[in-house]
């Protein structure tokens, strides 16, 4: 409190309209005001940016996008914006005053939701989120502190601070991802791009704390949540709620995928699923058949790839050499067909080649013995060539007899290839595959870790050379060995799962409220045992949650007295809460109930009664008041009962009021007031008029006034006062009745002189 008495802008008259009178919320940007519209006398919010903010250009930014957001957007669950302004000194936004509470406030009361409430609350923000990304504009920072709550339970979407205009770019103003990490999407977590699907993870994640209770993810450092948001496998709903419809979890795990285009592709989307969910709450999406993914095991009988480890010599410059023993010495020079050879140094110091010797000159006496050493080496080396030629000569001979004798042909050796790889296919894909080149032949079918009809070994290995219809014999599989699942029904959960699990099956774990199986043990199994499984299956347990609590339908409680009607709901063992209300009827009487007739609602439900009071509900009414052509300055009127103030309506200016202003009175009886005009530059008095108002008939009538005589004894007129016409005889003056706050038109007006209305396009 000490605070707000300090606060400077407490007081503060905006654009000479929004009287500012108490603050009633405060946030990292704005803080929020209560505010009287003096204009249209109504209660409205007023956001003012900090004042550390104002001359920020990136928060400022940010805060005219809210106002361009809002703007634009026209729905029943979203805040409305009245007015906006932005100046040097200050900038502030105007916007409907709600009457309630966060959702943020309402779900640490209550705890867990039920799924009627939780999805009652998310159909309307959905509402909102479609209505607002129609129009291309993603909210970006949805959150349960951000949306307000009636006490009718009708929601209002707030705070578009941070919202964007899916037609810019994805990112905010310094590339840097906003909103509460929380409830924050992964690609807006990793500063990416954001669409409408950003605000549809958000309200999976509200869906998600409504009916457990519990975030998702949840640590005290901020930046750890934001990774687990990015890379973390969702906790299952049912693991902290275990009452929670598979469709409705099924709901939430597709609104929470990480990847958007896994996610519901608009709001729309979502509330259609919503809405065939209540329309049957046992029914199921099918979006996630089997909610645990087995993790891919590496094959333990697939075959290494020798290929990967083998060594292979780099290709180098280099040419083959001769063998040094057989053809040359160290120092000789080698020529065939003027092919010249290197030795193992093939670079000088200039790096080019260099020849084993020197480089022979023309003529001389190493020219001779070069020609005998020629001479001398002829003889020897086509010995050698000759014997090579023999030998080839006898393979290819022994060869082509071999050949002859298994009936062989070159046909036959041509039509050689590899081996390949059967290991892991299945047997009649292989035989249609490859039957064409080899015959494919079961050795055994055997249990092994491989599918059911997989080749898990063959005799020749891959890539061994194998001719046209040659053999390999294979082993198959007959899947892995199964395992005797027996009945469970009716163990304790705990045992019977550690039984599953110790066979090598999965658990699904389901629950439900069961008339007979005593709450914590199995309902049943899906498939039944005993049964055989391969391991690895997935068996589902249904578990009890005990006998479900009775339903009963809600009477109709309009028109009874509240005794009675308190009487009637503990024989059906409802609770009710009591709410009043002023209206003329008899006092206790129920008017409005919060739950429909007849609908059916579990024993121990609340229901809400409005009852009347008995006293007679206040009436508004309009008083209207002439203002001379010549007034000049600031003023405002009081309406007066016996010296107490009954109305006081705000500042106005006589060049702006249109030569005329109002005030409205509330009030269930008939009284007498009086109206004094006060001009606020120089703080005189006078009596403008008295007033008899009678607010059962919505009227009132002029008993005296003389506007002109009070505008001049408070000194704001310039120049003479026109001639007037005191009225002195009651005259009845009928307004319109004021239906709301929000009201723009001006009533019909009494003159002093004539009582005649003024038009109302002129004011």
């Amino acid at each position: 409190m000490e605070k707000d008495r300090n606060d400077k802008n407490i007081g503060k008259k905006l654009d000479g309209r929004y009287e500012i009178t108490e603050r009633i919320g405060e946030g990292g940007m704005a803080d929020v005001y209560r505010a009287t519209d003096v204009v249209d006398n109504k209660t409205v919010a007023v956001k003012i940016l900090k004042k550390e903010f104002a001359e920020n250009e990136e928060f400022l930014r940010r805060f005219r996008n809210e106002s361009k957001a809002i703007a634009v957007l026209s729905h029943p669950n979203i805040v409305k914006i009245y007015d906006v302004g932005f100046s040097e000194r200050i900038q502030f936004i105007v916007m409907e005053y709600i009457d309630g509470i966060t959702l943020n406030e309402y779900m640490e009361q209550q705890g867990q939701l039920g799924w009627k409430d939780a999805v009652h609350f998310i159909l309307q923000i959905l509402r909102a989120l479609q209505h607002a990304h129609s129009k291309g504009i993603v909210h970006r920072d949805i959150k349960p502190q951000n949306i307000m709550m009636l006490r009718d339970g009708t929601i209002k979407v707030m705070d578009f601070g941070i919202a964007k205009f899916a037609r810019e770019d994805g990112k905010t103003g310094t590339d840097k991802a906003i909103g509460t990490v929380h409830y924050i999407s992964p690609e807006q977590a990793r500063g990416g791009v954001t669409d409408a699907k950003s605000d549809i993870y958000s309200v999976g994640v509200m869906l998600y704390e409504m009916l457990t209770g519990k975030k998702p993810f949840d640590t005290d450092n901020p930046v750890s949540i934001a990774v687990m948001h990015m890379q973390a496998k969702v906790p299952l709903p049912s693991t902290i709620r275990p009452d929670i419809q598979i469709g409705l979890e099924e709901i939430i795990l597709k609104a929470m995928e990480k990847d958007p285009a896994d996610r519901y592709q608009s709001a729309r989307d979502m509330m259609d699923d919503l809405q065939t969910f209540k329309e049957d709450p046992d029914g199921v999406f099918g979006y996630y058949p089997e909610l645990f993914e087995e993790e891919p095991v590496q094959d333990m009988f697939e075959e290494d790839d020798n290929s990967k480890t083998r060594n292979y010599r780099p290709l180098t410059e280099e040419r083959d050499l001769p063998p040094e023993d057989e053809y040359y010495d160290d120092d000789q020079e080698y020529y065939d067909d003027e092919e010249q050879y290197y030795d193992d140094e093939p670079y000088d110091d200039r790096g080019s080649y260099r020849a084993v010797a020197a480089y022979a000159g023309a003529g001389g006496d190493d020219e001779e013995e070069y020609e005998e050493e020629t001479k001398s080496l002829f003889i020897p080396i086509l010995s050698a060539v000759i014997i090579v030629v023999m030998i080839v000569a006898a393979i290819l001979f022994t060869m082509l007899i071999w050949n002859m004798i298994n009936n062989n042909t070159s046909e036959n050796n041509a039509a050689e290839f590899k081996m390949p790889t059967l290991i892991g296919m299945d047997y009649n894909e292989a035989k249609l595959q490859f039957g064409d080149k080899i015959r494919i032949e079961i050795l055994s079918q055997e249990y092994s870790e491989y599918e059911k009809d997989k080749i898990f070994d063959q005799d020749i290995p891959a890539n061994d050379p194998v001719g046209q219809g040659d053999t390999v014999n294979v082993k198959v599989s007959l899947g892995q060995r199964k395992v005797l699942l027996p009945d469970v029904t009716e163990w304790e959960f705990e045992t019977a799962k550690s039984t599953i699990v110790g066979l090598g099956l999965y658990v699904d774990k389901r629950s439900s409220y069961d008339p007979v199986v005593e709450k914590g043990r199995v309902i049943s199994t899906d498939p039944k045992g005993p049964v055989e499984l391969e391991p690895g299956s997935y068996v589902r347990v249904t578990l009890s949650l005990g006998k479900n609590k009775e339903t009963v339908p809600v009477p109709n409680f309009v028109g009874m007295k509240w005794d009675l009607a308190k009487t009637t709901a503990d024989s059906l063992k409802l609770t009710l809460a009591k709410k009043e209300m002023d209206d003329e009827a008899e006092e206790g009487t129920v008017l409005n109930q919060n739950v429909t007739p007849n609908e059916e609602v579990s024993e121990g439900s609340l229901i809400e009664l409005t009852v009347s009071s008995g006293k007679k509900k206040e009436q508004p009414v309009r008083i209207s008041f002439n203002i001379p052509p010549n007034a000049s300055g600031k003023f405002h009127i009081g309406l007066y009962e016996g010296g107490v103030a009954r109305a006081i309506g705000g500042q106005f200016d006589p060049q702006y009021a249109a030569g005329v202003t109002s005030l409205v009175i509330e009030g269930n009886e008939t009284v007498d007031v009086v109206a004094v005009l006060v001009n606020d530059d120089n703080g005189k008095e006078a009596t403008i008029g008295s007033y008899r108002v009678d607010f059962d008939k919505k009227n009132y009538e002029t008993i005296t006034a003389d506007a002109n005589a009070a505008f001049e004894k408070v000194d704001g007129l310039k120049g003479p006062a026109p001639a007037t016409t005191t009225t002195l005889a009651p005259v009845t003056q009928t307004d319109p009745p004021v239906t709301s706050a929000t009201e723009a038109e001006v009533p019909p007006v009494v003159t002093e002189e004539t009582v005649a209305p003024v038009d109302p396009a002129t004011t």
